[in-house]
């Protein structure tokens, strides 16, 4: 009977997220563009790009800039990076270039959060771009963003961008990072005004207004977060602004992940942090993931819980679908749903490993201790 119970649980676990009413697993909120627009006057927009150690993506990503319109000022912070990449960014010639050299990283800042606050005190337009330094942007993409800002009224917009899906793990594995990062923040909940506790960003690509960033202090404000994204997007929702995050085929991540361990390492360093360092919540991810994504499989072996199990298996497979669709990924991929889950699972508890042998974490070559 307990293990009845149990896959009754499992079953109502993957229903219940197929007729949540604000569809956690839908793609509807996207964004793209839908023309060229080099003529565009983008003279009121500064991009600022924090950069350490990018010289394999950074010419990409400012020639990507330089295709979105005319006038777009560009202010690149390189944060003490040991290899060529201000040379490259300076011999790449791009318009309205300004190369900013970092200051060593400060007690109680991360280091993006610092290379950003180096670069607001130089920004002067009303609007303001923040872009990773390994993603590149279709042309018309920022119009399209700007267009959002202006047609729906929000002050902040941001785009989860298109992860490199090549590799065996990478198509494995990315298609569920959006995934997961979509149910634990349902976009239509966090891009609703009513519910101003509840916001989301992701940090490749956020376009929001200048004047909202220094009514919120930030980056002073979050001068310790790992996960500076999110933590941005709820400080400008708290203060009633509007915010919106959507997926996008129109910017891209550069950056490769050859192997298992490159997307472990990246999972790894600001997982245990999400859950705010607490064994509860480790424990409680854990119980739910076991239930979830292992009780079914397990089911298929008793005949009187195998309806349940394929059930189960059944919803826990349409939910995934629809990601695996936007990335025109193989539908195949379902199968392994709980391999993938299994495999975040352990890098979440990797994450927590290291959190309590003294690392809080570590990116870049830069280690942040408890």
């Amino acid at each position: 009977m307990s293990v009845f119970l149990l896959t009754a649980g499992s079953c109502a676990i993957w229903i219940i997220i197929l007729i949540l009413p604000w569809r956690p697993w839908s793609v509807k909120e996207s964004l793209d563009s839908n023309s060229s627009t080099e003529s565009l006057d983008l003279s009121d927009v500064t991009a600022l790009i924090p950069a350490r150690n990018e010289a394999a993506t950074i010419i990409a990503s400012l020639q990507s800039l330089a295709k979105q319109g005319q006038g777009l000022n560009i202010i690149l912070v390189d944060d003490q990076s040991t290899d060529n990449t201000a040379e490259l960014a300076q011999q790449s010639a791009i318009p309205n270039l300004k190369i900013i050299k970092g200051n060593p990283l400060p007690d109680g800042w991360s280091g993006k959060l610092w290379a950003l606050e180096q670069g607001r005190s130089q920004v002067k337009t009303s609007k303001l771009l923040l872009l990773d330094a390994d993603i590149s942007l279709q042309p018309g993409i920022l119009a399209a963003l700007l267009n959002k800002m202006r047609d729906d009224n929000r002050q902040f917009v941001s785009l989860m961008v298109s992860l490199r899906m090549e590799g065996f793990w990478e198509r494995l594995l990315m298609p569920a990072f959006v995934y997961f990062f979509k149910l634990l923040y349902p976009f239509q909940l966090a891009n609703s005004p009513r519910l101003p506790w509840l916001a989301a960003a992701a940090g490749g690509c956020i376009l929001l207004e200048t004047s909202v960033l220094e009514r919120v202090k930030a980056f002073d404000s979050l001068r310790e977060s790992l996960i500076d994204d999110c933590a941005l997007a709820r400080k400008v929702k708290s203060q009633g602004y509007r915010t919106w995050l959507g997926l996008t085929h129109s910017a891209h991540s550069l950056r490769k992940y050859q192997d298992l361990n490159e997307i472990w390492n990246m999972v790894a360093r600001t997982a245990f942090t999400q859950l705010n360092y607490s064994f509860f919540l480790l424990m409680l991810a854990t119980l739910i993931m076991v239930l979830a994504y292992w009780l079914p499989v397990i089911g298929m072996f008793f005949t009187n819980i195998r309806l349940l199990s394929i059930i189960a298996l059944g919803a826990m497979m349409v939910g995934y679908i629809p990601v695996l669709r936007y990335y025109r990924c193989s539908y195949y991929w379902v199968l392994a749903l709980p391999i993938i889950g299994t495999l975040y699972l352990a890098m979440t508890w990797s994450s927590a490993l290291r959190y309590w042998g003294g690392q809080r974490s570590a990116w870049k070559e830069r280690v942040y201790d408890r």
